[in-house]
């Protein structure tokens, strides 16, 4: 271990580590369940604010296109300007965005706050999950804090749910918004005063802003076209020219990577097989399980005629089986076996669960089909997502930890605005088709409207099941790397000073 005077040794684990963990997982559960607790209070928002059926949707689109369209921006910030101080502006800034939304007066004033929100979340997202790869380096610990971030990460949507519907039901919807408050006030004080980050990880080189510009645009063009084909359709002339628009504009972007000398997002960080392997099944999962929060939410309020609090209660199962897969699953097993043996099962396992959701009726028990299912699907991806998380960062170069960590939430909120936007269309679509070829022998109107959403629903849940299948099958092949061992790698400091830093490497 090299010693310089003034240079901190950095080797040894951050004593307060695990304090850290709290805030960081408290501040990544706010940003997770803001994407799901406003959908439960967008209809008395709309009613308040006299926002109309075509611009209902901007309430949800606002925030993806900022937050998915400046996440590798966000990234990049992080390693240039301190993941502590990234953090601690992100939450701060989310919070002044949440208090504008709540206080919202008009439909321009809560569109403008749902993008800031966004664009905060999307300096606060990639800083938090950089800061665990960086602080925690002894390989059994890691596991450890990457499967409570993975509970996180893919149970906050459920509890958003829960608690969106409480808001609602028993206070305001403005309370949607107004609950990240505290939640973001805790985060940033305790963050400030218990986070230290480790020294020489820094990224100090010039900021690219034609990947900057090209990447934005980019990604905020794709994440519009799906939505936007959600509600115009596929053959729509805008929507058809977002997705080319897209396509130009990301090809730019890979080829400006490849040539500047300070890349934005160096493309060493998304050709290494197993990261690359990771976003893309990460983003396909996510697409199946943005696609069935969709479906049982509206199953279960509209079919079922549950209230919007029983609605959040009835997705405990999935939450209770994430959190086992995540916590009890994967961090006990992650430094036992190589991460495929854990990814590929679980997306398996999540897809058995959706398998048994194919049978869904306007009759189905709640007990005798959805719970057993949400508890497949849970274990499943709690148990596939712990190891992703972890090796999404796994192996990158300190300085690299922030745009690493953007690219994980980037893939996971592509895959959400796909996931909406197509499993919606399908299910659509299957409805429409449904009606149809039975309204001439209908007697009860109503009930053929249950049966032909149903039909609707399970026609997409299909895809989602072949969409959980490919998943897995690029888990299996892509990600090679054995279990986790712990090593360290040499990486220079903003002067020039080189520091050991102790971070995982790969046993193969």
């Amino acid at each position: 271990m090299s010693k310089t005077a003034g240079i901190p040794d950095i080797s040894l684990p951050d004593p307060s580590r695990w304090k850290a963990l709290v805030f960081i997982a408290l501040a990544q559960l706010m940003v997770v369940l803001d994407a799901t607790i406003v959908n439960i209070a967008l209809p008395h928002a709309q009613l308040d604010l006299g926002i109309s059926d075509g611009n209902k949707q901007w309430v949800i689109t606002a925030y993806a296109l900022a937050f998915g369209g400046l996440l590798l921006f966000g990234g990049r910030i992080a390693d240039l300007w301190g993941r502590k101080r990234t953090f601690v502006v992100g939450l701060l800034g989310f919070a002044a965005a949440s208090a504008l939304g709540g206080a919202a007066t008009g439909e321009a004033m809560m569109f403008g706050s749902r993008a800031l929100q966004g664009a905060f979340g999307a300096l606060l997202a990639p800083a938090a999950l950089s800061l665990l790869a960086v602080m925690f380096t002894d390989a059994k610990e890691r596991a450890k804090a990457f499967g409570i971030y993975g509970a996180i990460a893919g149970g906050g949507g459920a509890v958003g749910l829960i608690l969106g519907g409480v808001l609602t039901e028993y206070l305001n919807w403005r309370w949607t918004f107004f609950v990240n408050i505290p939640f973001a006030v805790i985060a940033a004080a305790g963050a400030y005063f218990v986070i230290r980050e480790p020294a020489g990880t820094r990224n100090r080189s010039t900021l690219d802003i034609p990947g900057v510009v090209l990447s934005t645009l980019g990604l905020v063009t794709l994440v519009y076209g799906f939505t936007r084909a959600e509600s115009a359709g596929w053959s729509d002339g805008l929507t058809v020219s977002m997705f080319v628009a897209s396509a130009v504009l990301l090809a730019g972007f890979v080829f400006t990577e490849s040539k500047v000398k300070a890349p934005l997002l160096p493309l060493r960080v998304i050709t290494e097989r197993n990261r690359g392997g990771v976003y893309l099944s990460l983003g396909l999962a996510i697409i199946a399980m943005f696609g069935l929060f969709l479906f049982l939410t509206f199953y279960l309020q509209i079919v079922k005629d549950y209230s919007p609090v029983m609605t959040g209660f009835a997705f405990l199962p999935m939450i209770a089986g994430m959190i086992t897969g995540s916590t009890q699953i994967g961090a006990r097993l992650m430094t036992r076996v190589a991460p495929r043996l854990l990814m590929g099962p679980g997306f398996l396992v999540a897809g058995a669960g959706m398998l048994m959701l194919t049978q869904l009726e306007v009759g189905s028990s709640y007990a005798g089909l959805i719970l057993p299912a949400q508890l497949l699907l849970g274990l499943g991806m709690g148990t596939a997502f712990m190891p992703a998380m972890s090796l999404a960062t796994h192996g990158v170069r300190p300085e690299d930890a922030g745009v690493a960590s953007a690219m994980v939430n980037t893939s996971q909120q592509v895959g959400g605005a796909i996931g909406t936007a197509l499993l919606n269309t399908i299910a659509a679509s299957a409805t429409t088709a449904y009606v149809a070829s039975h309204a001439a022998g209908a007697t009860n109107q109503q009930l053929l409207q249950a049966q032909a959403m149903v039909h609707g629903y399970s026609n997409a849940i299909w895809w989602a099941v072949g969409i959980l299948a490919a998943a897995a099958t690029i888990a299996f092949t892509l990600i090679n790397t054995g279990r986790p061992g712990a090593g360290s790698v040499t990486a220079a400091s903003g002067d020039g000073v080189e520091d050991e830093i102790k971070v995982p490497v790969v046993a193969h």
